[in-house]
C-alpha cells in the first residue's frame, strides 16, 4: 500500500503543522494525522494565488492533459485506494471501485469538454466606427477563471465528491487552483488521491501551488479557508448545519464570495394512482432498494414517498416494510453518522408518525432500516417531519385526495430531486403538479429512483435552497465548471493582450 505521511500538501511539499488526531476507521489501524489551522490554510492559499498567475493562463489543451494525468495517476493507485477506502469508511470494495471509475471518468469528461471551448461562451461585437449617432467599440467577451477555490471533502463519497471529485475537477478545468480541506473520516484515502494529483502536477509541469491538501478534524481550518481573503469561491458537500454555517461566513466577509453548497434533501417520490394500482409492489421493492443503497448515505436518498390512501397503499407499505426488514443492519461511514441516524429515528418514533419496522438496536457504527407512515394532514401540520434523516429511514405519506397531494407538493422545501412513478393514465393528473414540482428541484425523473447521478452534460445536481445554496448551479456534469468562471469584456483590446482562448483556435 502507498506510504502515508499524515501531513499536508502545500506548494508541492508534504509539510507539518497543527496538532494531531487519530482517524476512526471501520476496520484496521487508526492513522495519526496532522490537523491544520489558520497558518497552514494561509500558506496554501498564498501558494494557490501565486500559482494562479500561471495556471489561470494555461491553455485548454494543457489543462485537459493535466486532468487526464490525474485520472491516470488515480488509476495507478487503484488497489491502494480501494483497500484504504474500505478500511476507513466500511464501503464495499465494489462500490469504491465504481466510484473510482466515476471519478476518473469525470476528469476525462471535463478534459474533453474544455478542449471544445463551447463553455467559454465567447462573444464578439465588431467595431462599428461609422455608426450614427455614436460609433461602437470592438467588444469581446469570454468566461475567465475566478482564482483560488476552497473545496471541502464529503463524508459519503471519499473519491467522487472529495479530493479529486466534482468540485476539484471543475475548478481545475476552469483554470482555478484548489485548496482542499480533507475530510477526517477518510484522511488516508484523501492523501493517496493527493499524491496522485501531486504526481500529475509534476508530470505536466503545472505550478506547485495548483493543488493543496490540508488535513483537519476541527472547524478551524474550514472557517479559515472560507474567510481567507484570497479565496474566490467555495465548493461544499455535506450537512445543512455545517454548510449553512460556512455559507453565512462567506456572505459576511468584507468581500462576499460564491459558496456552492450542496446540503442534501428528502427527495420525495410521488406514486401516482394508476402506477400504484398496476405495479405498486414492484415500486415498493424498488423504493426500499434505493432507500437502503449505500446504507442510505446518498444526498439523493428518496426518504419520502407520497401516495393515495387505500388498499393499494396498504399493500405498498407491507411490501416496503418486508423488503427493509430483509436488508438488516449495515456499517455506516463514521460512528458519528450512525449516532446521528439513530437519534433521527428515535425522534421520528416519538412523533405523530407510526413506525412500521421493529426497533432493534444495531451494532456500533451500524444502522437498521426504519420505515414510518403518516397521514397527509399530519405531514402538513408537522413541518419537522420533512427534515432529512441521513441514512436508511423512509416515510410513507398517505394523502386523501389530489388536493392534499398538491398541498404537499406546494409545501415542499427545495430538493435535489423529485421522482414521479407514473403510468400513461396518470398524465392528466400530473399536468398541474409539474409546474409546482419544477420549482422545487433541480432534477425531475420518471419511473426510476434518484440514487445514482449520471456524470453527463445535461445533469443537474443542485436545487433551490436548502438543497443547495445556489439554485443556478450544479455540482455534477460539465455545467459545474461554470461555477468557477466569470464573464470579462475586453473593449478595443489588442489581440496580443487577449487571452489565447478568446479566438476559436486559441487554446485548442
Amino acid at each position: 500500500m502507498t506510504d502515508l505521511t499524515g501531513r499536508h500538501l502545500i506548494a508541492g511539499k508534504w509539510v507539518g503543522g497543527g496538532d494531531t488526531f487519530q482517524s476512526d476507521p471501520a476496520s484496521g489501524t487508526p492513522l495519526t494525522v496532522l490537523s491544520a489551522g489558520a497558518p497552514e490554510v494561509d500558506a496554501a492559499m498564498k501558494a494557490a494565488e501565486e500559482a494562479f498567475e500561471t495556471y489561470g493562463w494555461t491553455s485548454r489543451a494543457e489543462r485537459a492533459a493535466f486532468l487526464e494525468a490525474i485520472a491516470d495517476e488515480i488509476e495507478a493507485r487503484g488497489d491502494a485506494l480501494t483497500a484504504m477506502g474500505h478500511a476507513e469508511t466500511g464501503l464495499p470494495e465494489a462500490r469504491l471501485s465504481g466510484e473510482r471509475g466515476r471519478t476518473c471518468g469525470q476528469l476525462r469528461l471535463f478534459a474533453d469538454h474544455i478542449r471544445k471551448g463551447d463553455y467559454l461562451d465567447r462573444r464578439h461585437d465588431v467595431a462599428l466606427p461609422d455608426r450614427a449617432p455614436l460609433p461602437r467599440p470592438d467588444l469581446r467577451m469570454i468566461q475567465r477563471p475566478l482564482g483560488p477555490v476552497g473545496v471541502f471533502g464529503a463524508s459519503n463519497f471519499p473519491l467522487a465528491f472529495s479530493t479529486a471529485g466534482g468540485d476539484t475537477a471543475s475548478a481545475l478545468a476552469a483554470g482555478c487552483p484548489v485548496v482542499y480541506k480533507g475530510h477526517p473520516g477518510h484522511p488516508g484515502t484523501g492523501e493517496i488521491v493527493a499524491q496522485a494529483i501531486a504526481a500529475a502536477i509534476e508530470k505536466t509541469g503545472m505550478p506547485a501551488g495548483t493543488f493543496a491538501l490540508v488535513q483537519s478534524n476541527s472547524n478551524a481550518a474550514g472557517e479559515a479557508l472560507v474567510k481567507h481573503p484570497l479565496t474566490r469561491a467555495v465548493g461544499f458537500t455535506g450537512s445543512y448545519r455545517g454548510g449553512k454555517a460556512l455559507f453565512d461566513i462567506a456572505m459576511s466577509r468584507p468581500e462576499p464570495i460564491p459558496f456552492f453548497g450542496e446540503l442534501g434533501a428528502i427527495n420525495p417520490v410521488f406514486v401516482m394512482d394508476a402506477a400504484l394500482k398496476a405495479r405498486g409492489n414492484g415500486i415498493a421493492k424498488g423504493w426500499a432498494a434505493s432507500l437502503t443503497m449505500g446504507v442510505g448515505q446518498f444526498c439523493t436518498n428518496p426518504g419520502v414517498v407520497i401516495l393515495k390512501a387505500g388498499p393499494e397503499a396498504e399493500a405498498f407499505a407491507e411490501t416496503a416494510a418486508a423488503a427493509l426488514a430483509d436488508t438488516g443492519a449495515q456499517v455506516m461511514l463514521t460512528a458519528g453518522t450512525a449516532q446521528a441516524y439513530q437519534s433521527g429515528v428515535e425522534t421520528l418514533s416519538k412523533s405523530v408518525a407510526t413506525q412500521l419496522t421493529a426497533s432493534t438496536e444495531a451494532k456500533p457504527r451500524c444502522a437498521n432500516p426504519a420505515l414510518f407512515r403518516v397521514s397527509g394532514q399530519d405531514w402538513l401540520s408537522h413541518p419537522d417531519l420533512a427534515h432529512e434523516v441521513f441514512g436508511p429511514a423512509g416515510m410513507i405519506v398517505l394523502v386523501s385526495d389530489d388536493a392534499e397531494r398538491m398541498a404537499i407538493a406546494r409545501g415542499l422545501d427545495g430538493q435535489l430531486t423529485v421522482t414521479l412513478q407514473m403510468d400513461a393514465a396518470d398524465t392528466d393528473a400530473l399536468r398541474p403538479l409539474i409546474p409546482v414540482l419544477e420549482r422545487k428541484a433541480g432534477r425531475l425523473l420518471v419511473n426510476g429512483f434518484p440514487t445514482g447521478v449520471e456524470v453527463a452534460d445535461a445533469m443537474v445536481h443542485g436545487g433551490p435552497f436548502p438543497a443547495s445554496t445556489n439554485f443556478g448551479a450544479t455540482s455534477v456534469g460539465t455545467l459545474a465548471i461554470r461555477r468557477f468562471l466569470r464573464p470579462v469584456c475586453y473593449q478595443n483590446m489588442p489581440d496580443a493582450l487577449l487571452p489565447a482562448d478568446i479566438t476559436e483556435k486559441g487554446g485548442a
